[in-house]
């Protein structure tokens, strides 16, 4: 894992869209388990990615940073299968809900617990990150 992924220290990138816009047209995807409701994750999904999340009914996104299609947890074996795709109002942004298949729900893990993407919580008063 990298420092940012580590830390209790408050770094968000705020610049995020602006870096990938305006060349990888993407929406926010917020990835949801639906036995507990928990958001898992919240990444970046194009038209391609789209259509092969509904063909084969697993998790696939738009990666960013590597600029291709993202099959998740098809390097860890991690994967999700996806039950329903809920698009908002304005059509800029979706809900996955997913299952996991099994394993880890994401790359990181607290004691030997997986975590998922939402592991930490921003402490209104020290302003520093809170591991829960």
């Amino acid at each position: 894992m990298s420092l940012i992924e580590e830390t209790d220290e408050l770094m968000l990138d705020f610049e995020k869209i602006s870096k990938i816009a305006p060349e990888n047209k993407v929406i926010p995807a917020a990835v949801q388990n639906l036995d507990t409701r928990e958001v898992i994750l919240v990444a970046y999904i194009n038209e391609q990615a789209l259509r092969e999340t509904i063909k084969q009914r697993k998790l696939i996104l738009w990666s960013t940073s590597r600029n291709k299609l993202w099959f998740k947890g098809a390097e860890s074996g991690n994967t999700f299968t996806v039950h329903h795709i809920f698009v908002n109002c304005e059509q800029n942004s979706l809900v996955i809900q997913v299952t996991p298949d099994k394993g880890n729900i994401c790359h990181t893990s607290t004691n030997g617990i997986p975590n998922n993407c939402f592991y930490r919580e921003l402490d209104p008063e020290s302003g520093k990150l809170r591991f829960i």
